[in-house]
This record gives structure tokens, C-alpha cells and sequence, in this order.
């Protein structure tokens, strides 16, 4: 610990760049630990505690900057990239996707403070066209508010810190495997839930778009459910003809009053492995409907050929 402690006082700002930049372009490990020690860093060297905020909230935007603008370029697609190099759920869309319908641009403010936003928020800002000077505006206060906050908290509580670092110098090697065994804890129940949500979320059946569009054409009793996040802010722009939205921000009593009774409701949405049309297909099988998920949502049903109209 003391030689982490002397590379940290030697080599500190590099160390929360290179924090902050990996955590925020995706990578599973935590930067919020190195802003606390530069708080506590802070404590005992002039000017070292805003020079870290202001370095922290500069490679934050500078990751956050890329993910939108590769969310602006390739849309939805660069989600299924994140979920598939992220330990995060695919369940983090359809949280990003309802918190943005909800809350517009403050998502971006408190994206940061909540875990499996930050990583999304940016690229999905992106993907629905948020104009780039508000991204950025917003982007940059939740920035600041999240790193001020870290290093402050580290200026304020460096006594307790600092003794738990010198308790853990004393431990000598000891310290190092308990470091690295709850490092490995951590990873190991981010992979256990994701594989679980995955397994989850595989095992539910689903429907190909020529399979759907063969149901309608023989006058089956469909009903589409678009399970996308809207908004004023935020509208659908476009959907498969006929389609009902469903909130899923606002399931109850009340979300499916004046629906049809019977039928077999189709949900589909547009994140990856469907996330957010399980859901929905499984809250409507608890209502006693009949549900199954479009494979592959509007996206595969556009690929297709097949029509939309207007949201």
C-alpha cells in the first residue's frame, strides 16, 4: 500500500485520467475509489483537489463525447456493442430509454450517480438525436456535480480514509489479496446477474417479422404492443402498423384499459435481445394475456421491408 499510496502522490492526476476515461468508455472497473484519493490527496496539496475535478470531468466528457457521437452515427446499434463489452444488464436500455421519456436531459445529470446509466446515457442521447450542444451542456453539469462530489468526499473524510490506508498498509501482502478478492467478488456478481438476465431473457419464445406478418394476413386475432420509451421529447417517429403503445414506465391497473380481452399480444421494442418486449411480454402474461416478442423488434421488421407508419 504505501508503494500504491507513493505512486498515487507522484503520479495522481494520470492515475484519475486514466480512471475515469476507462470506467466511462465501458470498462467494469470502478473510478470512484481513485477520486476519493485524490481528495484525500487534496487534503495535504494545494490546488492537487481542483486539478483533479477539473482533469476527472474532462475525461469523463471526453468518453462521454466519443459514446454519443457513435450513438448519432450508427443509432441504435452501437447498444447491442455496449451490452455485448459491458458487464451491464441489457436491461440498462429500457432503464436509459423510460429514465430519458421521464426526465429528458436531467437523465444526463443524474446518469452518473446511478449504476448502469452512465455507461448508456451518452450513447442513447446520441441515437435519439439530441441536439450536440445540449448533450454536451447537460453532459458536462452531470459531469462536474459527479466528480465535485467524489473528491469533495475524499477532502472531507481523508483522516478515515487515510487510516484505512495505513490499516491496510500494516497488512503488508495481505492488503494486496483482499484488494484483488473483493475486485474479483464484484466482476463475478456483475457476470453471475448479467448471464442470469441473458438466460432470462433467451428462454422466452419469441416470433420472426414474416412469422407476425403471416398471423395478420390470415385474420388472426393480433395485437402489437410497441413497448418503446416516448415522450414529447422523445416521439417514436415511426411504428408497425396498428401497433398499441404500452408504457413501461407506468404498468398497472389502468395501462391496459380499453385493450382487447382475448387476442395474442406481440410486444416488440428496439434494444438488444429484446429486453424491454420480455418484460412487457411477461407483465401481460400476469394480466392473463397471451403474449409472445417479435424477434429482433422494428429494427428486424424494417430489414425485412416490411410497412410502417408514422408514431
Amino acid at each position: 500500500m504505501d508503494l500504491l499510496t507513493d505512486l498515487f502522490s507522484r503520479h495522481g492526476l494520470l492515475a484519475v485520467a486514466l480512471a475515469v476515461l476507462l470506467e466511462q468508455l465501458g470498462a467494469p472497473l470502478p473510478s470512484t475509489p481513485v477520486l476519493l484519493l485524490a481528495g484525500v490527496e487534496g487534503a495535504t496539496r494545494d490546488g492537487f483537489a481542483l486539478r483533479a475535478f477539473a482533469v476527472a470531468t474532462l475525461a469523463a466528457m471526453s468518453a462521454n463525447a466519443s459514446w454519443f457521437w457513435a450513438g448519432r452515427r450508427l443509432g441504435r446499434r452501437v447498444l447491442a456493442t455496449l451490452c455485448r463489452i459491458s458487464i451491464s444488464p441489457d436491461s440498462c436500455v429500457r432503464q436509459n430509454e423510460a429514465s430519458f421519456a421521464r426526465r429528458g436531459v436531467l437523465t444526463l445529470v443524474i446518469a452518473k450517480f446511478v449504476p448502469g446509466l452512465s455507461i448508456l446515457a451518452p450513447p442513447l442521447a446520441g441515437a435519439l438525436g439530441m441536439p450536440a450542444r445540449r448533450f454536451l451542456g447537460w453532459n458536462l453539469l452531470g459531469s462536474a456535480l459527479w466528480a465535485g462530489a467524489a473528491v469533495l468526499a475524499g477532502r472531507v473524510f481523508h483522516a478515515q480514509i487515510d487510516a484505512v490506508m495505513r490499516a491496510l498498509g500494516n497488512l503488508g501482502s495481505v492488503a494486496l489479496a483482499v484488494v484483488l478478492a473483493a475486485l474479483g467478488v464484484y466482476l463475478g456478481w456483475r457476470l453471475w446477474r448479467r448471464f442470469r438476465v441473458r438466460r432470462e431473457l433467451s428462454r422466452f419464445e419469441r416470433l420472426g417479422p414474416g412469422e407476425v406478418m403471416g398471423l395478420l394476413e390470415r385474420g388472426c386475432d393480433v395485437v402489437l404492443v410497441d413497448v418503446r420509451a416516448a415522450s414529447p421529447d422523445m416521439p417514436l417517429g415511426s411504428r408497425i402498423p396498428g401497433a398499441r403503445h404500452l408504457d413501461l414506465g407506468a404498468l398497472g391497473d389502468a395501462a391496459l384499459a380499453g385493450w382487447p380481452q382475448a387476442g395474442e399480444f406481440i410486444t416488440y421494442c428496439a434494444c438488444p435481445n429484446d429486453a424491454s418486449a420480455v418484460r412487457a411480454a411477461q407483465w401481460l402474461k400476469q394480466q392473463g394475456r397471451q403474449a409472445r416478442v417479435l424477434r429482433g423488434g422494428i429494427d428486424a421488421w424494417t430489414q425485412a421491408g416490411l410497412a410502417l407508419e408514422p408514431g
